[in-house]
């Protein structure tokens, strides 16, 4: 039986997904249990964070949460390179944003780190009536694709604290430190820098 303390564990997360899917949403009903029906567009990114105890571990969530809007995408490897899980949101309401959803895992299997924990939200789960993706072709794409799937609400919090327990359970324990809050700073010389070639 192991003691509490053995098991700290900061986790790097992040939201990736369409504009509108609800990342910002599903981490503020998370982090702070609230629903905005009018949530502003994330700029750039934003980040929260958030500890949960599971089993005999607890983990500190570091969680970036990224902008949709196509113009922030090139920003995105910034957020996701050494992170531990990522939420990759899309709406049942919108094919496209399923669609969107499925080039974000295919950008994070090849770019992102090779044991990262991706789960899919199909949020907007209260939104039946005008669902276009229905939770059987979701669950089929990420069996296929080694993915766990969810359906979540931010608006009526179903299954948002499970998708973010659920990540917690999967990470892998006993991790030495990691460098901190997802630093990265070496991999990204300044224009025109000489000395940075020397220690990469």
């Amino acid at each position: 039986m192991t003691t509490i303390g053995h098991n700290n564990l900061n986790a790097k997360l992040v939201l990736l997904g369409d504009m509108g899917a609800g990342k910002s949403s599903l981490v503020l009903r998370f982090v702070k249990g609230q629903f905005l029906e009018f949530q502003e567009s994330t700029i750039g990114a934003a980040f929260f964070s958030q500890t949960l105890a599971v089993n005999d571990a607890t983990v500190k969530f570091e969680i970036w949460d990224t902008a949709g809007q196509e113009r922030y995408h090139s920003l995105a490897p910034m957020y996701y390179r050494g992170a531990a899980a990522a939420i990759i949101v899309y709406d049942i309401t919108s094919t496209d944003s399923f669609s969107r959803a499925k080039k974000w895992v295919q950008e994070l299997q090849k770019q992102g780190n090779p044991n990262i924990i991706i789960a899919l939200a199909g949020n907007k789960a209260d939104l039946e009536d005008k669902r276009k993706v229905t939770a059987e072709e979701a669950r089929a794409y990420a069996e296929e694709n080694g993915l766990f799937f969810m359906e979540t609400s931010a608006k009526t919090a179903v299954n948002v604290n499970d998708i973010f327990y659920e990540i917690a359970k999967r990470l892998p324990r006993a991790q030495p430190a990691q460098n901190p809050a997802g630093m990265v700073l070496v991999d990204r010389p300044a224009e025109g820098s000489q000395a940075a070639s020397c220690c990469s």
